[in-house]
Parts: structure tokens; sequence; C-alpha cells
């Protein structure tokens, strides 16, 4: 890997020793091992994003011709109005659902703070 063989990596941490101190090397190391496992899990999940396959569209529920015009109307218009509230969950979460989560958020942080300063 690179070359580097076990004197060269031992020079390498003697002068990481040196240079840094007992104290403040191993908690390099841990923030090291912490980005690279936070890279990887970005990594798989950006890979796993990419080749999932989309999901099919939702098919509309059909209402049964027993029942009368007015109220299959209304069952139609109800099953279109939940699935365009409610979008139909994905594999992994995307950059727009993402952002939408976060706006919803913080719309619920100012309501709260509002609400909070209101009973004060």
């Amino acid at each position: 890997m690179f070359g580097i063989g076990v004197p060269e990596l031992i020079l390498i941490l003697v002068v990481g020793l040196i240079v840094f101190g007992p104290g403040k090397l191993p908690e390099m190391g841990r923030s090291l091992g912490k980005g690279i496992r936070e890279f990887r899990k970005a990594s798989n999940a950006l890979t796993a994003a990419i080749n999932a396959p989309e999901p099919p569209p939702a098919q509309p529920a059909a209402a049964p011709a027993a029942q009368p015009a007015a109220q299959s109307a209304q069952t139609v218009q109800a099953t279109t109005e939940a699935s365009a509230a409610a979008p139909t969950p994905t594999a992994m979460p995307t950059a727009a659902t993402a952002a939408a989560a976060v706006e919803a958020h913080k719309a619920e942080q100012k309501d709260a703070a509002a609400e909070v300063k209101t009973q004060s």
C-alpha cells in the first residue's frame, strides 16, 4: 500500500508522537477513524441511492360500481389528496427529501418558539 513498510510506519508514528504528544495522538486517531467511517457511510448511501430502482407509480384505487357516483368521486378525491400529501417512502433519502425535512424542521422550531413567546 503506497510503498509504506513497517520501518516507515514506525517513523511516522514516532514523528507524530513527538509533534502532537502522547495525550493528543489517541484523540487524533479516534477522530480520523470517525471521519473515515462517516465517509464510508456516505459513500455507501450514495451508491445505494444511485443503484436503487425507482418504485412504480402508485395506482389510485378504483371505486366499486355499487356505490353512488358522488361517494366514489369523494373516495377518489380523498385518495388523490392522501397520495399528494404523503410522498411514497424510498429506500434512501434524496437531496430533495432531505431539504424538505430540514425546512419542515425549521418551520416546527419557529412555530414552537412563537408558541413559547406567546405563553410567556
